[in-house]
């Protein structure tokens, strides 16, 4: 049986690439000395017409950012040298510059906090990956419900390596690529967050599985894998919507229905389901060549993210039992100006500094009770 690398049996050359449609930011600012938030409204409609309509909705609000004032001294070190300095080039910035280690900590601050995405940043994020991942997990189910494979995962490989494509799949899999494009190419331009390089690795795993299958014919097994991620996606990013909107508890009630649904179909379906039906059943059928191991390699590098992000999740999980508000663990917060309160107050007792340091303003939000 031959089983060099095989190739989809219907040609798909008369499909449209859809490319042209899907529009990335490309007004990215490379002015380091003069951070603002890039404007989208002329790259992409959504956040004008359909992510900042939605916050005003939701009464997403910002907080006023005190910005750090012109001072080449302090900018110059900040571009060169880091964000944060030691308290030795506190002191030999305080001799340049002639301000006060207050002044200078104060002015660091302000200045860290301005490189930091606003409320409304964030909130059109989550909502535009919202509408995606519902969106193509609703099309996504509708490309494979009908399928006999959807059902019994050794069809999955009946066929095999000559199984027809049909326009849905090749539309399922050409949008999912695009938007994972996407995605690497805005990375520089999103919210930073704790796990930046585990991002970059999935969204590099994600399309060279996406294109390795698609040129492998493994087509059945990849839609099943891009539903079963969709499935949990956009209820992850409407939690966040409603945390920025402060509606505690309608974000606590999301995640926890998140949180099952992702450790079902990341931790249990995904290895005892879909890496088994791609590591048993096609043995069954033919022996192993190089696309059957470098595919399921890549399973594996997702699944070992899945372990990683499921970390995460129960940590938040974690605070959630515990009374503590959730939020995303891996998220860049907002640093406040309650430590100059606490300065001013270092004598006032200790109730001040109890309240200084448990104010709500460090959720970076106005919780209200929904």
């Amino acid at each position: 049986m031959d089983v060099s690398m095989p190739k989809p049996q219907t040609s798909t050359s008369h499909f449209p690439w859809p490319w042209s449609f899907l529009s990335f930011d490309t007004s990215l600012s490379w002015v380091r000395s003069a951070p603002r938030e890039p404007d989208t409204s002329l790259s992409c409609p959504f956040p004008s017409y359909v992510a900042t309509p939605l916050a005003a909705l939701l009464n997403v609000k910002e907080k006023t950012r005190l910005r750090a004032p012109p001072n080449v001294t302090l900018e110059h070190f900040y571009l060169t040298n880091g964000k944060q300095p030691k308290q030795v080039e506190v002191e030999l910035l305080s001799r340049q510059s002639g301000l006060s280690g207050r002044q200078i900590e104060r002015w660091f601050r302000r200045r860290r906090n301005q490189d930091r995405p606003s409320l409304l940043k964030k909130f059109r994020e989550a909502s535009w990956r919202f509408t995606f991942y519902l969106i193509a997990f609703v099309a996504g189910m509708a490309v494979i419900v009908d399928k006999p494979w959807f059902y019994d995962l050794r069809k999955v490989w009946e066929g095999y390596p000559i199984q027809s494509i049909v326009p849905s799949q090749y539309w399922y899999y050409m949008i999912e690529l695009s938007f994972y494009w996407s995605l690497l190419f805005s990375i520089a331009s999103d919210v930073k967050r704790k796990d930046f390089k585990e991002q970059i690795i999935h969204h590099v795993a994600t399309i060279i599985l996406l294109s390795f299958s698609w040129f492998a014919n493994y087509v059945r097994a990849g839609t099943l894998i891009m539903a079963l991620h969709d499935s949990s996606d956009y209820l992850l990013e409407s939690a966040k919507m409603f945390n920025y909107a402060g509606w505690k508890n309608t974000c606590n009630n999301i995640f926890i229905v998140f949180a099952i649904v992702f450790i079902i179909t990341r931790l249990v379906i995904m290895p005892f389901w879909i890496l088994h039906c791609t590591l048993v059943y096609p043995l069954e059928l033919y022996p192993a060549f190089f696309g059957y191991y470098f595919f399921n390699i890549m399973m594996a590098v997702l699944q070992m993210l899945h372990i990683f992000w499921a970390y995460f999740i129960l940590r938040m999980a974690h605070k959630f039992i515990t009374g503590k508000l959730v939020e995303d663990e891996r998220s860049d917060r907002e640093e406040t100006e309650s430590s100059e309160g606490e300065e001013a107050a270092a004598g006032a007792g200790a109730k001040s500094r109890l309240l200084s340091n448990g104010h709500p303003i460090l959720n970076n939000n106005h919780p209200k009770n929904d």
